[in-house]
This record gives C-alpha cells, sequence and structure tokens, in this order.
C-alpha cells in the first residue's frame, strides 16, 4: 500500500528533537525496548505512557509515517520514547551490542511471495542482526494477521537458536495495541509469540 506522503513530513523529522539522528549511540539505565516498524506510533507510544521505568524506541523507515509519531510527542511529549527514522539494517548507528531488552516486530510485511521472503523482518538474515543487539535474557516479540508469516517465523527462530517461551493462535489484547491491529481483529485471528536465546 502506497503512504500518503506529507508536505511537512521532512523537516518535520529532521528537525525534531525526539528524533534520533545517525551514528549518535542510545545509551541508557533503563531497560531498552525496540519497535522496528513502528507505523503511526500507537503501540509504542502506549507502552512508554504505561511504564516510565522503561525507555521506548520507535524505528520507522517511512518518513512520512514517522512524521505521525513525532506529531504525537509534539502533543504529548513523553521522555522515555524515542524515534529512529532509518532501516532496520542499520542499528549499529543508533545502539550498542547486546543493550536491547526487548524487540517488538508487529504487523510487518509478510512478504507472501517465496522470492521475497529474506526480505521479511523475522527471516534468519534479520534474526542474526538482532542477536548481536539483545541483552542475554533479551526477548523478541511478534504480533502477526498473516498465518503463512507466522508460522514460517516459528521455524525461522528455531533454527537461530531461539527458545519460543510463548504461542497463541489466537492472541488476546494486550495492554498496547497499534492501530493495524484494531483493524486487523474485526477480520480474524491474531497471532502473537515470544521468544528468547537460548542460554
Amino acid at each position: 500500500m502506497r503512504t500518503k506522503k506529507i508536505k511537512q513530513a521532512s523537516s518535520g523529522v529532521n528537525n525534531s528533537s525526539f528524533v534520533t539522528k545517525e551514528n549518535n549511540i542510545i545509551k541508557s539505565d533503563k531497560p531498552v525496548h525496540l519497535e522496528i516498524g513502528s507505523g503511526k506510533g500507537q503501540f509504542i507510544y502506549g507502552l512508554a505512557t504505561l511504564h516510565q521505568d522503561n525507555l521506548y524506541v520507535a524505528l520507522e523507515k517511512d518518513i512520512n509515517v514517522a512524521y505521525r509519531i513525532v506529531q504525537k510527542q509534539e502533543e504529548q511529549p513523553l521522555n522515555n520514547l524515542s524515534i529512529i527514522n532509518d532501516d532496520a539494517l542499520h542499528l549499529e548507528k543508533y545502539f550498542e551490542f547486546h543493550s536491547i531488552s526487548t524487540l517488538y516486530l508487529n504487523f510487518s510485511d509478510p512478504w507472501p511471495k517465496t522470492r521475497h521472503h529474506k526480505r521479511r523482518l523475522t527471516f534468519p538474515t534479520f534474526l542474526k542482526l538482532y542477536k548481536q543487539y539483545l541483552t542475554k535474557d533479551g526477548i523478541i516479540e511478534l504480533r502477526t494477521d498473516h498465518l503463512e508469516l507466522f508460522n514460517d517465523s516459528i521455524d525461522y527462530f528455531e533454527s537461530e537458536g531461539f527458545i519460543i517461551t510463548e504461542l497463541s493462535y489466537d492472541s488476546p489484547v494486550g495492554e498496547s495495541i497499534s492501530e493495524y491491529e484494531t483493524k486487523k481483529r474485526l477480520l480474524g485471528p491474531i497471532y502473537s509469540l515470544k521468544a528468547k536465546l537460548e542460554a
């Protein structure tokens, strides 16, 4: 689906103090929670509101969508929420190794065609990347409405040495919910899992 372009998005994101710039490494005494593909930010903003003792980071590569998160921060600023406008492949520009305690993948693009599976954010090449940044007790949480992606992702996680600690084919509503999940819950079940690295 094509994203609607917003005229002021570029200046709004690039000039915002809420946006972490390239090579400005995020360091915090609080547990760091990262959402990759944050969309308009309702999920991550909700968590940051509920849990002031954590640092939340919203990573969104589409500048027009990232601008929506910036707008939320400008309207009601949270000092424990930071925004990154970049691709997940560039985590090294923002994080130290083994610094992320929880990584959220919410309704990522399922890339259903076989030739595109390598673009999935749960594909083994991405999981190898995440492993470098997760703390030793770090967790990845996945939520999706796409059954094929979900089942394939279970295999991906297990092939990369992760243990599935929670798994549901009809996941209940969590304490914070994305705009996309709100819509998809009207159409069918939501699939979710939590995974951590083997000791």
